[in-house]
């Protein structure tokens, strides 16, 4: 099974992912991992064909579950994937979201792989604005899928339907 969790920034992509995969006993993949690596101590992008060769690879080892915000040089994993689960919370959840984390990340309580500073706290709003604008593109481009796409607007650990959906799929 190879699933494709999607949404922006504090949609809950990681921590939905993470649960699907020990669920479905499926490797986790965190397509900023594929995006970003690390370079003489500096965080490096790669390119667009470096991605997509690391997702073919990844793709070509069985099943998965990947996770990540949309971008385009991740468009082939509307092919590659089995199904796709879009998190589409609410904008204020988000905000707050982005907010308790940044706050968690500046006190230690929780880890992550770019400086937690408050220009990071501002591209992250930023991205979340970007994304409302350009919301209409990625629902059209999702429209070709639209047979293995599930929208989740609630949280998706009390999705009752999302849960035993996955329970069957995953035995």
């Amino acid at each position: 099974m190879k699933l494709f969790i999607m949404g922006i920034v504090a949609s809950g992509k990681t921590t939905y992912a993470k649960k699907l995969s020990a669920q479905c006993n499926l490797p986790f993949v965190e397509l900023d991992a594929v995006v970003y690596h690390e370079k003489d101590g500096k965080r490096v992008k790669r390119s667009p064909e470096e991605q997509m060769e690391m997702i073919r690879e990844i793709d070509r080892a069985g099943g998965w579950v990947m996770e990540g915000v949309y971008r385009p040089s991740y468009h082939a994993l509307f092919d590659m994937a089995d199904t796709i689960i879009w998190l589409d919370p609410p904008l204020y959840k988000r905000r707050y979201r982005i907010f308790s984390r940044h706050m968690k990340q500046v006190l230690g309580l929780e880890s992550c792989a770019y400086k937690p500073d408050f220009q990071m706290l501002r591209n992250m709003y930023k991205w979340t604005e970007d994304f409302e604008r350009k919301r209409p593109i990625l629902l059209e481009n999702l429209k070709p899928h639209g047979q293995k796409v599930i929208t989740v607007q609630d949280d998706p650990w009390v999705n009752v339907e999302l849960n035993q959906l996955f329970k069957v799929l995953c035995v």
